[in-house]
């Protein structure tokens, strides 16, 4: 039977009675609230029509049906997934197809035989039909059920990691993939096959992998929400939305739907700024014209004379601390303001560890900002001694050989957490920038709480420039859209 099968214990254990689908519903809609997924009342509406018309034992089609009515954006759909399961889940308690053995391989002394565990996962990964996807299911429940379990203070309790530390997945990749492309029997070669179809077979191995990781998280976090409370799993146990993932501690798969986040945020803040200047083309009220043109009406000003505005776009300079320890967040900054180059007049970029050199040649038009990056870092003057972080010098690098850059239609970009290693601020060299500047602001990753804390000089440069904190893609298209003039 599939997912979307409908069996008796989907009948005993699905979604609430009729009279109580309302409650429910609501319930699920506002833990989709609390984690940040905007859903209005006629989003609501819309669920609470799909539940009347769809069969609700049908949990795929009903999961379906609830995200075409709430979702707005294709990046929230891991978070909505996961709260789904959480308040429509598949079953109560351990679940089993009551026809097939899906119990754990022992060996002769009642242990689970992990190697023969990881042979069975590598099998059914690799076969990936149907039938194999619900017994890789069932079979994730009984790990969670037997691997991951422990005992807290509040009684059994739930761990995806316990569950899978010693089977290690990413192991299985080499199994998978020669199952995939038709691999040696009895440790001969394997056949000769194209680049192309390895290729393939390497992402699908790879994608089998992270699915088997989902489901088993998915498991761990329905019988930890039997026991602590679906609400409380709710807050601690689903995937963060991309855009408030914090930058500096984004994992693998975070940062790659962050990559994915950005081109439809800068789409939005180009909107919101195409939409900022239409409002100002009116100009404001010109009172000397105005005045004398009412001489004609016996003083009266009947017609407004406005000032016609500036339509020259703004220039950007950007001057980004590349280092370790922010470059995740440089990063996804520059994707930003590459994407939203057509905005400005001119676009300037430049990098620093120890010291500054200018980088705008490698963020031209066009270019893969995967492969700028590491252009960047390999091709850039941007260590002069140790490599450590050195504002103090940078600042001086810059506004030695790179100040003429900025002018009186500049905005000034400082991205960084200005963590200087104990040297030098040398707050004078960015005074005379800010000076030049039209507008100086700088975004930091790391929480306000910790600036000026240890090695950090933020406080010294927070007198000079407006600072803001800037963690997530969420605040970072915040700021961005506050800063950006028009």
């Amino acid at each position: 039977m599939g997912a979307t099968g409908r069996s008796p214990r989907f009948r005993a254990h699905g979604p609430a009675a009729p009279n109580g689908l309302s409650g429910h519903l609501v319930g699920f809609i506002e833990a989709l609230r609390a984690r940040g997924i905007g859903v209005g009342p006629a989003e609501t509406v819309d669920a609470g029509k799909v539940i009347a018309v769809l069969d609700l034992l049908d949990r795929e089609a009903l999961r379906e049906g609830l995200a075409c009515a709430v979702l707005r954006r294709p990046t929230h759909r891991s978070t909505f997934d996961a709260l789904f399961d959480l308040w429509y889940p598949r079953a109560i308690g351990l679940r089993s197809s009551g026809k097939i053995d899906t119990s754990l391989p022992r060996t002769d002394d009642g242990e689970v035989d992990m190697e023969a565990l990881r042979e069975l996962v590598a099998e059914l990964l690799t076969d990936g039909s149907p039938e194999a996807v619900e017994l890789t299911e069932l079979l994730t429940t009984q790990m969670v059920e037997e691997l991951g379990q422990y005992q807290s203070t509040k009684g059994p309790s739930f761990s995806a990691y316990q569950a899978l530390k010693d089977l290690s997945p990413d192991t299985l990749l080499k199994k998978i993939l020669d199952g995939l492309m038709g691999g040696a029997q009895d440790g001969g070669p394997a056949p000769h096959v194209d680049e192309h179809r390895a290729e393939i077979a390497r992402r699908t191995a790879a994608a089998r992998i992270t699915d088997f990781r989902r489901m088993v998280e998915s498991e761990t976090r329905r019988r930890s929400a039997e026991q602590l409370g679906k609400e409380r799993v709710a807050i601690h146990g689903v995937p963060r939305l991309a855009e408030e993932v914090d930058f500096l501690r984004a994992s693998d798969s975070e940062l790659t739907a962050l990559r994915r986040n950005v081109t439809p945020l800068a789409r939005l803040l180009a909107s919101r700024l195409a939409v900022r200047r239409s409002r100002s083309r009116a100009g404001v009220i010109d009172l000397r014209r105005t005045l004398r043109k009412s001489m004609s009406t016996g003083g009266v000003p009947i017609d407004l004379v406005q000032r016609k505005p500036k339509t020259a776009r703004p220039e950007l300079v950007v001057l980004c601390d590349v280092s370790g320890s922010v470059a995740g967040f440089s990063h996804f900054t520059l994707l930003l303001v590459h994407a939203l180059r057509e905005q400005f007049a001119r676009v300037r970029v430049f990098a620093f560890v120890d010291t500054t050199d200018e980088v705008t040649r490698f963020f031209e038009a066009g270019a893969d900002l995967g492969v700028a990056m590491s252009r960047m870092i390999r091709e850039a003057d941007l260590v002069s001694y140790d490599g450590h972080s050195d504002y103090g010098n940078a600042f001086g690098v810059f506004a030695e050989r790179f100040g003429h850059s900025l002018t009186s239609r500049s905005s000034l970009l400082v991205l960084g957490d200005g963590r200087n290693n104990y040297r030098d601020p040398n707050s004078a060299a960015l005074a005379r920038l800010a000076s030049v500047a039209r507008h100086t602001h700088w975004l930091n990753p790391e929480p306000v709480g910790q600036w000026g804390t240890g090695d950090s000089a933020t406080d010294a440069y927070r007198e000079i420039v407006s600072m803001h904190e800037c963690r997530s893609a969420q605040q970072l298209a915040a700021v961005v859209a506050g800063l950006l003039p028009v």
